[in-house]
């Protein structure tokens, strides 16, 4: 059986080379800078003692103040998981930047969201609409979607 971390548990791990992007932690996660998400991504892949090599999936919540991006990773080596949380402020342009050289499994799941949600990756090698046409007026996930488009 797979043995999740937490985010205690991550969090004590991270704090010596990261502890500027650490902002919380909760029982089962740990919520990561959004500049800071792509530096701690790879070292939780390239880190002998963690090897987070397998990104399970990336989603993405409109909590209305704030979008949260949620990643899931795996640890094959030591049979182990994580979740990282990122929180980004802002609704006109929101931003953070792409773990697609880190894992380029992310490539799809991060058009979705940007396609779905409305949140540019930085870095991403071919960021455009994967499930709506080019020109589709506004992201349908959002909360806000129905006051944008109206039918």
């Amino acid at each position: 059986m797979t043995r999740s971390i937490t985010g205690k548990e991550l969090h004590d791990y991270l704090v010596q080379g990261f502890g500027a992007y650490l902002l919380d932690y909760e029982e089962q996660s740990i919520v990561i800078d959004p500049q800071g998400i792509q530096r701690v991504c790879e070292y939780l892949r390239s880190s002998s003692e963690l090897e987070f090599s397998f990104l399970n999936s990336i989603t993405a919540v409109d909590y209305v103040e704030y979008f949260e991006v949620v990643y899931h990773i795996t640890s094959f080596s030591y049979n182990t998981k994580a979740v990282l949380k990122v929180r980004v402020y802002g609704r006109d342009e929101p931003t953070l930047p792409s773990v697609c050289s880190v894992w380029p499994g992310a490539n799809f799941q991060e058009r979705e969201i940007f396609d779905l949600m409305g949140l540019s990756f930085k870095g991403h090698p071919n960021l455009k609409r994967i499930m709506l046409w080019e020109g589709f007026p506004g992201h349908p996930l959002r909360r806000d979607f129905e006051d944008v488009v109206k039918y």
